[in-house]
């Protein structure tokens, strides 16, 4: 604390009490709310600066014991400054974790708020047979809410391991007009959101431009709102795909390509569940697709695939995931993939490869900055390389 600090105009502080408050709204901004409570208690003007907006402007808070301590009761109502919210629920068998959520759910939604992110993510146990009703109820409330005046532009619910419904969904639009980008591609085992819904979604949210979703709530009809003249540039689709997606249509290729041409700065990230039927995988997969991640959480024999991949997907792949077989088979398509896919910046590959392997795309992808290629098999769970 004693030691001095040089503004950016060149002034010396002799400790962090005389900063500006601009400079100290900025660092209260990167503490957690327990934090914030203590550093609030230390003088009057550090009382002062947390209450300015820009401490508030992306918040996150876990929802833990202890968390309705005297800090979160001061706070709440600062809560209505939020811009970019992440409530964090951790082990959803405490119902006092989960009764805090919604309050502060609450807070940031009330009169004159300035909410535009919400983003819930669940960590730790869940309890048996818990559906995450009352989470979802109290979501769609505060969007059927008209007097708090929400207006979303981002919801990201992917880390919300709770089954979607149709109702919850329409209604995130209906009151958010503005909205940027929706994720609900959350991998639960049931998907309850009809394509009709994102058609709906697709229509009243005009500004749309990232989607996260699961593969059986689309299709070719849905999408071809994208198509239309009058739509700005769509730039991500997110995609989850698992068993159900064995009874609909796959897009298809000639689709892609107009789609493609349409948006031609789009990209695609997906994921196929180990559910889904391998016999779908190069059906969903279409060429010209313009794929930036891919996972396949197979547990099947993927050497025809790869090799599909590294064909169809060498100018744009950045991300791959494998969960399948060890071979010599798979190491040669490893090697091909690698000389053929020079963007890559990942790859992890969860089943023993050869040196080989490794070194091919180490030699062959300049771009490479993490990597999980273990020539060995070693304890679960297996840790990434960091290059940089």
């Amino acid at each position: 604390m004693q030691d001095r600090e040089k503004s950016r105009g060149g002034r010396e502080y002799r400790s962090l009490v005389e900063l500006p408050e601009e400079i100290l709204a900025q660092i209260f901004s990167f503490l957690p709310m327990c934090d914030r409570y203590s550093v609030s208690q230390v003088c009057r003007s550090w009382s002062q600066t947390m209450a300015s907006p820009s401490v508030w402007t992306c918040t996150e808070v876990s929802c833990e014991s202890g968390t309705e301590d005297p800090g979160f009761q001061q706070f709440c109502k600062l809560l209505r400054k939020v811009q970019r919210l992440k409530i964090v629920l951790s082990d959803l068998k405490e119902i006092n974790n989960r009764n805090t959520a919604i309050k502060i759910l609450n807070y940031a939604t009330d009169r004159d708020n300035r909410l535009r992110t919400l983003c819930v993510s669940c960590t730790g146990e869940f309890p048996l047979f818990y559906s995450g009703e009352d989470i979802l109820r109290s979501i769609e409330s505060v969007c059927l809410n008209k007097a708090s005046g929400l207006s979303l532009r981002e919801v990201d619910f992917r880390d919300m391991p709770f089954t979607l419904k149709d109702s919850l969904i329409r209604n995130i639009a209906r009151r958010s007009p503005d909205l940027q980008k929706l994720y609900i591609n959350n991998q639960t085992l049931v998907c309850n959101v009809t394509a009709e819904t994102i058609k709906e979604v697709l229509a009243l949210c005009p500004k749309l431009r990232v989607l996260g979703v699961f593969y059986a709530s689309l299709s070719e009809k849905v999408l071809s709102a994208l198509l239309e003249p009058q739509r700005p540039p769509f730039s991500l689709l997110e995609l989850y795909c698992e068993r159900t997606d064995k009874y609909i249509p796959a897009i298809s290729k000639e689709f892609w390509t107009s789609l493609c041409a349409r948006h031609p700065l789009l990209s695609v990230n997906t994921i196929l569940n180990h559910t889904l039927p391998a016999k779908k995988i190069l059906k969903i997969l279409q060429p010209g697709i313009p794929i930036k991640n891919l996972e396949l959480i197979t547990y099947t024999y993927l050497v025809r695939e790869i090799g599909f991949v590294a064909e169809s997907y060498c100018s744009t792949l950045e991300k791959l995931v494998l969960q399948t077989t060890s071979s010599e088979e798979l190491n040669s398509a490893l090697i091909s993939l690698a000389l053929c896919c020079g963007g890559l910046r990942e790859i992890h590959c969860y089943c023993v490869v050869s040196q080989d392997v490794v070194q091919a795309f180490l030699s062959s992808c300049p771009h490479l900055w993490r990597y999980t290629l273990k020539t060995v098999k070693e304890p679960h769970p297996w840790r990434c390389t960091v290059l940089r």
